[in-house]
């Protein structure tokens, strides 16, 4: 499943690097939200890849209501909702779908990832360093109280690369409301339901990391971390009455948000600064 709303380049570089997989046993569905170009569907329908279907909303949905859709419309039992600007590496498919033969009950499956920036080029930004430290060490399976515990003390996981596990998901889904954290709060709602994460740090996909992300925008203007803060308080008071004592603490602490919020406040405090220098 691609959602779609972006730059068209990268879209394209999106869609070949999962056409090119390996593995080709796969359906990719794309999900055009209101994007007021045509020409992603004309390009779609020039290749003639009878794998590929590109559907549009009739309304704009946002980020949560365009992920909900994604949800409703996939027919497979595992699925992916593919960055429409991220970059499967062609062993990507083949390497989940070993992964998902030896833990089918898994509830989402957690591949290797690199970073790249616009130009595709490889970068380790602060953030993804902290990711790479928080990540486990080696190929694991986490669940429980020890996967909350693990995501709320910082999300190492990378919400694009992951395989999700139809039933699972759809037994809990993605809570309204949410933009920022809506994929950490899938993850810990499928802990809380007794589902597990199977991790592998060999890397098949890229994930873009730029400026013009949504969450690089909120993060300046501190509507991520308004959500986020939120999130955290109300994960804090679920986990105490669920008897996880110690997700509840990490919920609480939150480290790495803190962190992430305030290197973004100095970031802004610098670009002021060079502005009114400039002026």
């Amino acid at each position: 499943m691609m959602p779609f709303y972006g730059d068209v380049a990268q879209f394209r570089q999106a869609v070949t690097s999962v056409l090119d997989q390996d593995d080709p046993d796969l359906r990719l569905v794309v999900v055009d939200d209101c994007y007021p170009d045509p020409t992603p569907r004309q390009w779609l329908e020039s290749l003639g890849d009878a794998r590929v279907q590109y559907l549009r909303n009739e309304t704009n949905l946002g980020v949560n209501g365009n992920f909900r859709r994604c949800v409703e419309l996939v027919t497979a039992d595992w699925f992916v909702v593919m960055g429409c600007d991220d970059v499967m590496h062609r062993a990507y498919l083949a390497t989940v779908r070993t992964m998902t033969r030896h833990h089918p009950d898994a509830a989402v499956i957690a591949p290797g990832v690199d970073v790249i920036d616009e130009n595709g080029q490889p970068v380790t930004p602060l953030g993804d360093r902290i990711k790479s430290v928080l990540a486990p060490p080696r190929a694991t399976v986490l669940s429980g109280e020890r996967l909350a515990t693990s995501l709320y003390h910082g999300n190492w996981t990378y919400f694009p690369s992951l395989l999700w596990r139809t039933a699972a998901v759809r037994e809990v889904g993605f809570r309204p409301g949410l933009e920022i954290v809506l994929d950490l709060a899938l993850l810990v709602d499928l802990a809380s339901a007794g589902g597990s994460l199977v991790y592998d740090p060999e890397v098949v996909f890229s994930y873009r990391r730029h400026r013009a992300s949504v969450s690089s925008v909120q993060a300046v203007d501190g509507r991520r971390f308004a959500e986020e803060n939120r999130f955290f308080a109300d994960e804090a008071q679920r986990c105490e009455a669920h008897g996880w004592p110690k997700a509840a603490r990490a919920a609480r602490w939150h480290a790495t948000s803190r962190l992430n919020h305030l290197s973004a406040r100095v970031g802004a405090g610098v670009g002021r600064l060079r502005g009114s220098a400039g002026s």
